[in-house]
C-alpha cells in the first residue's frame, strides 16, 4: 500500500490512530451535560456535587499534563498514547459499575488520568512528523476531532442513552477504546526514522530528552512570565468552553426554557459543530498568515461578547442561545493558538513539556469553573425539580454564566497586553 511507502502519507495513519482515541476522550469528558439528569438522580447529588463529579476528570487531567509532556518527550507517543487509551477505557467501564457517588468520582478521576496523556502525545507526534509551518494546522485539526467528539457527546449520546441507558452507552465506548489502543500501538512511531523512513524535509529533529534536561526546561518555564500569562489565558478560555459545552449548557436550557434533555442537546450540538469548523479553519489561517497573537486577540474579543449575552439578557431567544453556543465552540480554534505560541517559544526538545504546562492550565480551569458555577447556582436553588434536574432561578444562571464571561474577558485583556508589549509578538 502506498501509505507505507511515504512518510508524508504514513504520518496521517499515525495521527489518525491517536486522533481516534482523542475523539473518545472528548466524548467522555463532555458527556456529563447529557448524563446530568441520570447522574443527579442515580447518585442523589446537588449542583455543586455534579460540578465536582464533572471536574474530577479535569483535575487529574490538569495534574498529569506536565508529567505527560516529560513522558512524551522521553518515550514517545506510541507507548504513552496506547497506555492512556487502555486506562481511560477501563476507567469508563468502572464508572458505569459505580455503586455510589464516591466510586463514580474516583472512576471519573481515573478516566481523566488516562485521557490526560492523549492530546500531548498527539502534539509530540505532530512535532516529530510535521513541519513547523504545519503545526497550528495540525493542532487545529486535532481540536476539530475534539469537536467531532463533542458532537457525539450531544444528541447522538442522548439518543443512545434513551435507547439503551447511560451505562450501556458508556460501556460501548469503552470497548471501542480498547480496540483503538491496539491500533495506536501497532501504527504509531516516535519519528519517521523509527518507522524506517528517511527524514521529512524541514521537520526539526526531536531528540530523546533526559530527566535532567526536562528539569531544566521546567525551570525555564516556571521563570517565564509569558508562560504564566498564556496559562492564565488558557485556564479561562478552554476552561469555559469545556464547562459550558460539557456541563452547564444543557441544564440551563432544561430548567430555564423547560426543554427535554434531548432537545437541549441540539443546542450544545451547535457548539460542537462550532468546534469542528473553527479549530481547523483558524489553525490553517494562522499558519498561512504566520501570525498567532493578533487572531487570538480578535477571537477572545468575540468569545467575550458571545458569553455576555446570557448574563445580560437571562432568557434570550433560543436562536440566540444556539448562536452563542456555536460561537463558544468556534472560539476553541482561537484558544488553541495559545499552544502554538508556547511551542514556538521553546526548542524542539522541550515541545512536549512546554505545551503540556499551558495545556494543564486549561484543564485546571475546567476543574475550577464548573464547581464555581455550581456553587453560584446552589445559592439560587428553588427546591423544585424540572425533568429530573434540580431547578435554579434565572438569576442563578445569569450569575453563573457571568463568572465565565468575566474569566474570558480577563483572558482577552491578557492577550491584548501580550500582543502590544511582548517583544516576540506576531
Amino acid at each position: 500500500m502506498k501509505v507505507f511507502e511515504s512518510p508524508t502519507r504514513y504520518r496521517w495513519l499515525g495521527w489518525g490512530a491517536l486522533a481516534l482515541v482523542f475523539l473518545l476522550v472528548n466524548v467522555h469528558r463532555l458527556s456529563t451535560a447529557v448524563l446530568s439528569e441520570q447522574l443527579t438522580v442515580d447518585f442523589a447529588i446537588t449542583a455543586a456535587q455534579l460540578g465536582t463529579l464533572h471536574a474530577s476528570f479535569f483535575a487529574v487531567y490538569a495534574i498529569i499534563q506536565i508529567p505527560t509532556g516529560a513522558m512524551a518527550d522521553r518515550w514517545g507517543p506510541r507507548y504513552v498514547g496506547a497506555f492512556g487509551a487502555v486506562l481511560l477505557s477501563l476507567s469508563a467501564l468502572a464508572f458505569t459499575l459505580s455503586g455510589g457517588y464516591l466510586t463514580a468520582f474516583l472512576s471519573r478521576a481515573l478516566l481523566g488520568l488516562g485521557s490526560g496523556v492523549i492530546f500531548i502525545s498527539i502534539l509530540r507526534f505532530a512535532a516529530s512528523w510535521y513541519r513547523a509551518n504545519e503545526f497550528a494546522t495540525m493542532t487545529g485539526l486535532t481540536t476539530g476531532v475534539a469537536g467531532l467528539g463533542a458532537i457525539v457527546a450531544t444528541t447522538p449520546l442522548a439518543l443512545a442513552v434513551d435507547a439503551v441507558g447511560w451505562q450501556a452507552s458508556i460501556q460501548g465506548l469503552a470497548l471501542f477504546g480498547l480496540a483503538a489502543a491496539a491500533f495506536v500501538f501497532i501504527v504509531v512511531r516516535r519519528s519517521p526514522a523509527s518507522a524506517g523512513f528517511e527524514p521529512i524535509d524541514n521537520v526539526p529533529r526531536q531528540p530523546s530528552v533526559s530527566l535532567a534536561e526536562t528539569g531544566r526546561h521546567l525551570k525555564s518555564l516556571l521563570r517565564d512570565r509569558i508562560q504564566w500569562l498564556l496559562s492564565l489565558m488558557f485556564f479561562a478560555s478552554m476552561g469555559t468552553i469545556l464547562t459550558i459545552i460539557g456541563l452547564w449548557g444543557v441544564p440551563y436550557l432544561v430548567v430555564v426554557y423547560e426543554l427535554p434533555v434531548t432537545s437541549a442537546s441540539y443546542y450544545t450540538l451547535l457548539g460542537a459543530i462550532g468546534m469542528l469548523i473553527g479549530a481547523p479553519m483558524v489553525g490553517w489561517i494562522s499558519d498561512r498568515l504566520e501570525r498567532r497573537k493578533a487572531p487570538l486577540v480578535v477571537g477572545l474579543a468575540l468569545f467575550t461578547l458571545a458569553l455576555s449575552v446570557i448574563p445580560i439578557f437571562g432568557t434570550p431567544p433560543l436562536y440566540a442561545v444556539g448562536f452563542v453556543y456555536f460561537i463558544i465552540g468556534f472560539c476553541v480554534g482561537f484558544t488553541v493558538l495559545i499552544l502554538a505560541i508556547i511551542k514556538e517559544r521553546y526548542p524542539p526538545a522541550a515541545s512536549g513539556v512546554a505545551t503540556a504546562t499551558v495545556n494543564g492550565a486549561g484543564f485546571l480551569g475546567a476543574t475550577v469553573l464548573p464547581t464555581a458555577m455550581g456553587i453560584a447556582l446552589d445559592s439560587y436553588r428553588t427546591g423544585e425539580v424540572v425533568a429530573g434536574t434540580t431547578a435554579y432561578t434565572e438569576t442563578g444562571y445569569r450569575v453563573a454564566f457571568a463568572i465565565t464571561a468575566i474569566a474570558v474577558a480577563c483572558a482577552f485583556l491578557c492577550a491584548l497586553w501580550l500582543t502590544l508589549n511582548d517583544d516576540q509578538s506576531s
